[in-house]
């Protein structure tokens, strides 16, 4: 989190630039497709880590049951979310990853090389300063608006990042293991954002493109800080004024005694249906879930700022619908960006970390329209 027709994959490969394309068929571990890789000369083979860690997560797929048992619904789907995978990819992706480091370069390969295993089509979107790692699975609709998932991989200097953002990485490629599984009518798109913490500028420049394509965007998920929780009482601060314009959640969380083991989300009016999902797969798993849905006008107002300060703002920017999905950040973790003590591994939650994904892959495969489900 920072300071204050084609389809995707032909959209972004047009606005990336000369890149050179490459193909590398894989088998996927649940999906039943191929993809392809397309590379500006900044996605070459991973380090040995990232090799270790993708065997992990693709070995893990024997432990969660059949794709087609898994496909069987979005329950089902969310039930199948393996947390050993999750956290395996969570400790390696957990190390410094400033912009151009060799470690940032080691994540970006991890997003494009597992995203590829998993049968998705995977374009590196160079848009200047940075490197977007999208990958794509078509739907059986070429018309219905895609529905995507993402989160931003970089991080700032001196510190590991593990919550802010490798939480929301990890989450993004067990989200993609897993909903690669099904068949559905929306097209999904997993995004590794570059440069959110230079100001949004990965998905700055996708969302542009988007809008200026014309591409229909039903809804974004966007992993922000999905890691760190804690039952004990007076661990969750709030925006001052927060009280004053949304009394009922704010009543909700002080009724539990502030505490910070809930996961926030905050919506638009057009991802209204996407959030009420999520809530209502919290109850199924039990996981608190606080939401706001903004009208029109705040979210376009700077007033409301603690809410736009991660990668879906520059959706909300063009119109496009789009859901933050955090555990506050430095409003619960006194260890945000550092500040506190290390982000690290072993200060943050796995068990809440599940949940989160869980009741986003149900409700994403909702969105997608699951075949069946």
């Amino acid at each position: 989190m920072r300071w204050l027709g084609l389809g995707l994959a032909g959209l972004l490969a047009a606005c990336g630039g000369d890149d050179d394309a490459s193909s590398n068929e894989a088998a996927s571990s649940g999906a039943a497709q191929t993809g392809s890789a397309s590379s500006s000369g900044q996605g070459s083979s991973s380090s040995g880590g990232t090799s270790s860690s993708t065997t992990a997560a693709a070995d893990s797929s024997s432990a969660t049951g059949s794709a087609a048992g898994c496909a069987a619904s979005p329950e089902a789907l969310a039930d199948c979310v393996d947390i050993d995978a999750y956290q395996a990819d969570l400790e390696f992706i957990a190390s410094l990853r400033v912009p151009g480091s060799t470690h940032w370069q080691a994540v970006q390969d991890l997003c494009a090389d597992r995203l590829t295993e998993l049968g998705f089509t995977v374009d590196l979107f160079d848009y200047g300063t940075g490197v977007n790692v999208l990958g794509t699975l078509p739907g059986s609709d070429p018309d219905a608006p895609h529905i995507i998932v993402g989160a931003h991989y970089d991080h700032i200097e001196e510190c590991t990042g593990a919550d802010d953002n490798a939480t929301g990485v990890a989450g993004s490629l067990e989200a993609a293991r897993v909903l690669a599984m099904g068949q559905y009518a929306n097209t999904l798109t997993i995004a590794c954002w570059d440069e959110e913490e230079r100001g949004l500028l990965g998905s700055e420049a996708f969302a542009m493109s988007a809008a200026s394509q014309g591409i229909d965007i039903g809804v974004y998920f966007n992993f922000e800080m999905i890691g760190y929780a804690s039952d004990e009482p007076d661990t969750q601060r709030l925006p001052t004024g927060f009280d004053l314009v949304f009394p009922e959640e704010i009543a909700m969380i002080e009724a539990n005694d502030n505490r910070g083991d809930f996961l926030f989300l905050t919506g638009d009016p057009g991802s209204a249906d996407a959030v009420a999902n999520i809530q209502a797969q919290g109850e199924r798993v039990d996981l608190p879930v606080v939401a706001l849905v903004l009208n029109e006008q705040q979210v376009k107002n700077p007033l409301f700022g603690d809410l736009r300060r991660s990668d879906h703002a520059p959706f909300w920017d063009q119109g496009f619908p789009a859901i933050f999905i955090t555990d506050t950040g430095e409003f619960r973790n006194d260890r945000y960006h550092c500040m506190g003590g290390e982000d690290s591994v072993d200060s943050l939650v796995p068990t809440f970390s599940e949940k989160v994904l869980q009741v986003t892959v149900a409700s994403a495969a909702i969105a997608l329209g699951l075949a069946g489900g």
